[in-house]
This record gives structure tokens, sequence and C-alpha cells, in this order.
């Protein structure tokens, strides 16, 4: 069984990089209350290059409502601006001539509806993945039954447990998913 045992565990790896990723990926769904998360994919023009706009600013949550972003340097501040307005974030900002504030607005059904789509299919392609660790290890399993004789109750047993890792890791991209869905659903 030992020989088996490296297919299932680099399974479970590829399979928890899915979920990992995921759940990266639903941080950066906006869900109507503030997320320092959902700027993460915004860069500001910085001395000539696109920079994180976390790596030039401070983005807090003062309140469930908002985002405030300190710039380092305040001469960056229009940059900053400009760089969320045009970002698909869908928030205007707020510049004070100190700070940018984000006011997150309530969403609206359609929006939900949206968010919720965006969710599945998120989750959707998790699943996507972890399926496909699993048809890889079964493949590397039955290549090692072919090729170096390993006795086919082994590759069975192995099989079912790969298997079961599948569901099991199936079942928590589906309670993800199910959480995020419910937060965006949430009035």
């Amino acid at each position: 069984m030992a020989e088996t045992q490296k297919y299932i565990n680099e399974a479970k790896a590829k399979m928890d990089k899915a979920v990992c990723f995921l759940d990266e990926k639903l941080t950066h769904i906006r869900a109507g209350k503030a997320n320092v998360k959902i700027l993460d994919g915004i860069k500001v023009s910085y001395y000539g290059s696109m920079t994180p706009l976390d790596n030039v600013s401070s983005i807090t949550t003062p309140d469930a409502k908002t985002l405030l972003v300190t710039p380092w340097e305040k001469n960056i501040l229009k940059d900053i601006e400009k760089a969320i307005l045009d970002s698909a974030v869908g928030i205007t900002p707020e510049n004070n001539g100190d700070v940018i504030r984000l006011g997150i607005p309530p969403l609206t059904g359609e929006r939900r509806e949206v968010l919720a789509k965006q969710c599945k299919a998120e989750v959707e392609n998790a699943k996507i993945s972890i399926r496909t660790a699993r048809h890889e290890a079964i493949d590397s399993l039955k290549k090692e039954m072919k090729n170096e004789g390993l006795s086919e109750d082994l590759e069975k047993d192995a099989e079912f447990e790969v298997q079961k890792v599948h569901d099991q890791y199936i079942k928590k991209v589906e309670e993800l998913g199910a959480a995020k869905e419910k937060e965006i659903r949430l009035v």
C-alpha cells in the first residue's frame, strides 16, 4: 500500500490547492459588507510602474460598510482614485485630500443574482480541478499496475481511497460555496 500512497498524497495536495484557490476567489466577491480583499486586484501607477494598491497604501475597514484607503504618499492620491474608478469593483471613491473612502452600497437583488452566479462558477471550477486530480491519480495507479506489477487488489483499494478523498474535497468545496452564497443573499 505504501507505493500507492504517494499517488493518493499527490491527489490530496492538488485538491488542497483547489480548495485554497476557491477560498481566495470567494473572498474577492463583494457580499455587501466591507472586505479589504475586494481591492486586491487593483494596481496603481507608481513612479512609472504598476504597483498593487496595498503596496502603496494601507487599507482598513473602520466599519462594516466602509473601506478606507490611506496612501503612504499624498501625491499618489489621484492615481489611487483613478485606479479604483477604472477597476471592476463598481464603487465610486470619495477623495477628501488625505484619504479615500469607499462606501459599500447595499446590493440590489439583480446584483446579488450576478454575484451568486459568479460564486457558483468559481465552485464549479474548483470541482473540475478536484476531479482532474482524481483522474490523474487513478491513471497513475493504472499505469503502476500495468508497468510495475502492482496487484489489482491494491490498485482497486487505492482507487477507492482516492474516490473517498475526492468526495471529501467536493463536499468541502460545496460547503464553501453555500456559505458564500448565503452571505451574498443575506439582506
